[in-house]
């Protein structure tokens, strides 16, 4: 797959669902509110993104009571396998069409 099949076709095509999944891989779970100031994002740009991820079973969203309700987002372990495999499949295209040999992931 070329790296423009590769970015069309898939849920992590996005540049902000990508950085919202490469932010949550070595966390466990991050509250909406953090996931806002990291990306720099609308809320409701976030949120139709995290919905998308939430679709294709790459994240959990649900509430966390502390002081207050505050929505967090938690990485699925197959969205965790998903993302990894995905970022081997973008490395593997990129070398092939620059040649570079970069080492696998």
């Amino acid at each position: 797959m070329n790296l423009r099949e590769l970015a069309k076709n898939h849920v992590l095509g996005n540049p902000t669902r990508l950085a919202v999944m490469l932010y949550l891989l070595p966390r466990d779970r991050v509250l909406f509110k953090e996931l806002l100031a990291v990306l720099d994002v609308t809320p409701g740009n976030l949120d139709s993104h995290l919905k998308a991820l939430e679709k294709e079973g790459y994240v959990r969203i649900y509430k966390v009571f502390a002081d207050r309700p505050r929505t967090a987002v938690k990485i699925t372990d197959e969205g965790a396998r998903k993302t990894m495999e995905y970022l081997k499949a973008l490395r593997k295209a990129l070398s092939d069409a620059t040649g570079s040999g970069l080492p696998p992931l």
